[in-house]
């Protein structure tokens, strides 16, 4: 019986040149899986400009508060609430950092399995072969 990832036969015994089951189905799960890499992309990029547009907002808001803080007549203590807007940001700086960091290890992920579907289909249509790979007629029997 033939392995999963041989050549195709015709009906003379004659092999026929193509893709193997493993590169048709390496093929598919990528095409399966790009929309969703490609959607979580968007998203963790939108995601990434709310928190620098939250940390933005915070920056002005503790600035304000310093601000309001210094013109009033009566001492407020506003300094607790500053402490924590300023708490707020630095873990908005952290979630913006970790997802930056898992958004660039998705890009090279994503390069990667597209330049090895190039290779692959590269090296399909060449008829070219690299040293220890299953050969375009299969094993021998």
């Amino acid at each position: 019986m033939a392995a999963a990832g041989s050549a195709a036969v015709s009906g003379a015994g004659t092999p026929v040149a193509g893709p193997t089951g493993r590169d048709l189905f390496a093929e598919g799960l990528l095409e399966f899986l790009r929309p969703s890499v490609q959607q979580l992309d968007s998203h963790v990029h939108a995601v990434r400009e709310s928190q620098v547009e939250l940390r933005e907002q915070i920056d002005n808001l503790a600035t304000e508060l310093y601000r309001i803080n210094e013109d009033q007549k009566v001492a407020l203590d506003l300094d607790p609430y500053v402490k924590k807007l300023l708490n707020a940001r630095r873990r908005v700086v952290l979630v913006n950092n970790i997802l930056q960091n898992a958004q660039e290890r998705l890009r090279r992920l994503n390069h990667s399995v597209a330049k090895e579907t190039a290779r692959r289909r590269a090296m399909l249509d060449s008829g070219v072969y690299p040293p220890g790979s299953p050969s375009k007629y299969g094993p021998v029997i």
